[in-house]
């Protein structure tokens, strides 16, 4: 049967209902850019494509950098009034903008889709963790605050691309709730009309926070500008987050969540079964995310099991066009993953693969996108079906990066040293795992694997709520987060307070990682 778009989810649909959702924000042919306190029909719209089937969406409406200085200057004067305000109104202003988030929790999950490519289900889990990950922070805020104060200036967000409600706007109330103004520059390459609904039914709310759009330069001037007490850069990869590692200053507050290479492990393991599921899981969102596990370490007498099992899961990864139904009435479908975040990503990773099969890499599986739910006809050009490599060679950039989307490499080893030196082959990670059956090797080897979070058996994710949230290595600068973390990080405590994190001059872990 032919597949079709499913009738109400076209663009030109989820456009006109942000329309009539915040028309202050959204203007007939174009988005705006909020600051000041006021939505300003400023800046160079750039024109933009959905990746999920190549349809015009809406472009961002850049700002240039002396913008971007009138934007900051004017945050500090919300911030200055702000972070004065009682706990119990803050408290009641966020509380009433998740309810708001939560009446046009659709509308804001189909922007994700068309924008970034998410399938259905992981786009309104999106929204979903948001909304309840600050609900939580509502009921605690109280207690992670005493004793404490605001930054002296407002909180700057450079965004990420791949989870902008459960990372940036869950971030952005969070910091708010605390006490500070705040400021995001929507991602560069997608999330623009999600964040700016989002922003809108926020700032109805009486909630300061500013949301703008620029390039590099823009993204440059906003992490230098004095007035900011914190940069926050944490989420997927794009220029914006190059641009705040490079030029934030190391002695400011800072959070940056940056690239690492997450591996899993398997070492003396039997329980193949359970592996089997949780492959599969890895393939969630193509692996465009920043806990994502792309490499896998395997003992190699124990090959031939992990291959009886890796095979047939990444077999079974369905992904297609988020949108596309045999019937009018079917439920959106079940898929793994869409599209990449873009074309240019979808023949990087392709040629990336090449490149490293020339050089000696051994193709365990290259899938088809012949046996994806596709539109007739449809533009699949940011469309990439699941590859796996056994053992890249260690000039490959596969070997030492994550490759941030659906290409695995495996390497053999035959000694725990080698298991450990192919694991932690990236400098530093978020997360990890190691299977193996014997917990005493599990309690030897996992404090060796240079990783936040080194899971048993089972993968690990970023967390929400209590839970801690950071890297280890080259994968993370500055202060960690998660929990009451993410407090400490935008708030001010005692004079000689180390908040745990990796900074110039030191690493501290959380008391329960110590």
């Amino acid at each position: 049967m032919t597949l079709a778009l499913k009738p109400g989810t076209a663009w030109t649909d989820a456009w006109q209902r942000c329309l009539r959702a915040a028309p202050e924000a959204f203007h007939d042919d174009r988005v705006l850019n909020l600051w000041a306190g006021a939505w300003q029909a400023d800046g160079r719209i750039l024109p933009a494509a959905s990746p999920v089937d190549g349809t015009p969406v809406g472009g961002a409406p850049r700002l240039d950098a002396d913008t971007a200085r009138r934007a900051v200057r004017a945050a500090l004067d919300q911030h200055r009034a702000w972070r004065v305000i009682p706990v119990s109104e803050r408290r009641a202003r966020v509380s009433a903008a998740l309810d708001a988030l939560s009446e046009h929790r659709t509308l804001l999950a189909l922007l994700l889709v068309w924008e970034i490519g998410k399938p259905w289900r992981l786009a309104q889990a999106d929204v979903d963790r948001a909304v309840d990950g600050v609900r939580w922070y509502v009921g605690e805020i109280d207690d992670m605050v005493e004793w404490r104060r605001p930054l002296p200036g407002p909180v700057g967000n450079v965004a990420g691309w791949n989870y902008p409600m459960s990372v940036l706007v869950h971030a952005m109330l969070v910091q708010a709730l605390a006490g500070n103004a705040v400021i995001a520059r929507t991602p560069a390459d997608g999330g623009l009309a999600c964040l700016t609904l989002a922003c809108a039914l926020i700032a109805r709310e009486d909630v300061p926070v500013t949301l703008v759009s620029g390039g590099d330069e823009f993204s440059a001037e906003l992490v230098r500008a004095p007035e900011l007490g914190c940069v926050s850069s944490l989420g997927g990869r794009d220029t914006g987050v190059r641009a705040a590692t490079a030029v934030a200053d190391p002695g400011r507050r800072h959070v940056m969540g940056q690239e690492g290479l997450n591996a899993w492990g398997v070492w003396d393991y039997s329980d193949w079964e359970s592996l089997g599921g949780h492959i599969r899981g890895t393939f969630e969102y193509a692996k465009q995310r920043c806990t994502a596990y792309p490499r896998f370490v395997v003992r190699r007498e124990l090959f031939a099991d992990f291959l009886s099992v890796y095979l047939p899961a990444v077999r079974s990864v369905r992904l297609g066009h988020p949108l596309a139904v045999d019937d009018p009435g079917d439920d959106l479908p079940e898929l793994d993953f869409g599209p990449l975040i873009n074309a240019a990503k979808a023949k990087e990773l392709g040629d990336l693969v090449s490149e490293a099969v020339d050089r000696g890499a051994t193709p365990l599986h290259r899938g088809s996108l012949a046996d994806a739910r596709l539109l007739p006809g449809q533009d699949t050009s940011a469309y990439l079906a699941p590859v796996a490599l056994l053992n890249p060679p260690p000039t490959s950039p596969l070997y030492r990066a994550d490759p941030f989307g659906p290409v695995d490499t495996i390497v053999l080893a035959d000694t725990e040293a080698e298991l450990l030196a192919a694991m932690n082959a990236g400098d530093g990670a978020l997360v990890a795992t190691l299977s193996t059956d014997d917990e005493d090797t599990y309690a030897r080897l996992a404090p060796e694997i240079r990783a936040f979070k080194v899971g048993h058996n089972r993968p690990r994710s970023r967390g929400d709520r209590a839970e801690h949230f950071g890297g280890l290595g080259a994968s993370w600068r500055g202060a960690f987060v998660g929990g009451d973390l993410l407090v400490r990080a935008v708030t001010q405590g005692p004079a000689d307070e180390r908040p745990p994190g990796n900074f110039p001059g030191y690493h501290l872990m959380p008391p329960e990682a110590a």
